[in-house]
């Protein structure tokens, strides 16, 4: 069967250092934002470490000192591109040092020269949802400061992996911040709107500024944002639910619209003026703005209703303020199941910005149960990503500039929002479970050979 996908599509999946690599104080790396969050991030609070406590995260799944078998599983499954991030604090452990930690760069080293070995592109996210605690004491991205730690840490890997990666990502769904500035700008909970803005202002500025530096250190690179897709749809026809949707979407993509455009959105600067929101933004910054990304990524995993009346938004919202879709099924964690929402997504976001796209993070967390014979049959998984794949070969159809797809766990990892393992994404299965217990072996689910064959088909084995 013919194809759609292009023959230079990137296939892969996607991973974050704080959910797989363990070892979080190993070589010399600090703590993290992540480290101090053993609940994760719908505890919406800040957990204290105490000598002897417990977070899953610590291990995780030991990518740290099994990564070489976990990419030559990868590369079994035909991947051209895994995305993975860089944690900052292997690198810079309280954020603010003048120069780097070696053991953390040896680190990287060895795992991209892993990826090479095996033909596995690196997308390199350079903050995905944690940085150094040492900074979130100085005000985290509320001190101004923060930005040139960061650019001294984009400078340092940029030179450092210039030869070995490619393509890079700022900051993982920056987006987040809105709803959880813990996670997204190291601010306590309780901030005010003004301190939670300025400090997304000084991520974005600092964004632009890893852009440029990008441009300079590694002129072949490609170096894009990466978006939360929260794709919502008005509840109703009401014209006030339109509009609540359209709102919603706005507070969304802004950030989005000063990445990909170089400045803020007139629709942004009244809603600063019309909630007394106020943020610093220099005619330095203005410039250093202008250094536009090269490509859109994003993550899409569910859709969700956005309605005018308050009652039902307060009754109903989610962490994300989505209502749920009265017309769409749901995961075992609520997540809504829209295989067209993604379509909807990449035409949306291809209309908006007119820059390539690629989708980095998509996927079902699921309980699996292993059967009788020691085996995953994670049909449900299969039947969720064959679903949203036969909408994205319908998006590139439909003329959207799609470079490649990476689905969210390729391996179970630790999940962000509830530091669960139990929460399994992978087509790899790893014993280990909430308590900790389990030998940390591989295996493979049925997802693995399924997803084996889809990539070795480029995408024309899809059950359409």
């Amino acid at each position: 069967m013919t194809t759609a996908f292009p023959k230079n599509f990137l296939w892969g999946g996607a991973v974050a250092a704080n959910q797989v690599e363990g070892a979080y104080l190993k070589d010399g790396k600090g703590l993290t934002t992540s480290d101090m969050q053993p609940k994760g991030l719908l505890s919406l609070e800040l957990d204290a470490r105490t000598p002897g406590d417990f977070n899953l995260k610590d291990i995780a799944i030991d990518f740290y000192h099994r990564y070489e078998e976990d990419i030559a599983l990868f590369a079994e499954m035909g991947f051209s591109c895994l995305r993975t991030s860089i944690a900052w604090a292997r690198i810079f452990p309280q954020g603010d040092e003048q120069q780097p930690n070696e053991a953390g760069l040896e680190f990287y080293d060895k795992v991209f020269e892993c990826m090479h070995k095996h033909g596995i592109k690196p997308m390199i996210t350079l903050s995905h949802y944690e940085m150094p605690m040492g900074l979130v004491h100085q005000g985290g991205w509320g001190n101004k400061e923060t930005i040139n730690c960061f650019e001294r840490y984009a400078k340092t890997v940029f030179t450092r992996y210039k030869d070995k990666v490619k393509l890079w990502l700022t900051f993982n769904e920056i987006n987040m911040a809105l709803h959880e500035p813990f996670t997204g700008v190291g601010l306590k909970k309780g901030s005010s709107q003004s301190e939670i803005f300025q400090a997304i202002h000084h991520q974005l500025v600092a964004s632009a500024k890893a852009v440029k530096l990008c441009h300079e250190i590694v002129p072949e690179g490609k170096i894009g944002n990466m978006l939360l897709g929260g794709l919502v749809y008005p509840l109703t026809c009401k014209p006030e639910d339109v509009h609540s949707a359209m709102a919603e979407t706005r507070h969304s993509l802004f950030f989005g619209d000063v990445q990909a455009r170089g400045a803020y959105p007139g629709y942004m600067l009244r809603y600063f003026k019309d909630n007394n929101i106020t943020v610093n933004i220099s005619e330095q910054d203005k410039i250093d703005l202008k250094h536009t990304v090269d490509y859109i990524s994003f993550s899409y995993y569910m859709s969700g209703c956005v309605t005018a009346d308050e009652e039902i938004a307060k009754a109903q919202a989610n962490i994300l303020n989505m209502v749920p879709n009265p017309h769409l099924k749901s995961s075992e964690w609520g997540w809504q199941i829209d295989p067209l929402g993604m379509r909807i997504l990449l035409n949306s976001l291809w209309d908006r910005y007119q820059l390539p796209l690629f989708i980095v993070e998509n996927g079902l967390g699921a309980i699996d149960k292993l059967d009788e014979h020691g085996q995953i049959n994670d049909t449900y998984r299969i039947n969720y990503i064959n679903d949203h794949l036969v909408q994205v070969e319908e998006a590139i159809k439909d003329g959207v500039e799609l470079w490649g797809y990476t689905s969210w766990g390729p391996i179970d990892l630790v999940s962000a929002g509830t530091a669960q393992m139990s929460k399994r994404y992978g087509f790899i299965y790893v014993d280990r479970d909430d308590q900790g217990n389990g030998t940390l072996e591989r295996k493979r689910k049925q997802s693995f050979y399924w997803y084996q064959d889809i990539i070795k088909s480029n995408g024309s084995n899809l059950k359409r």
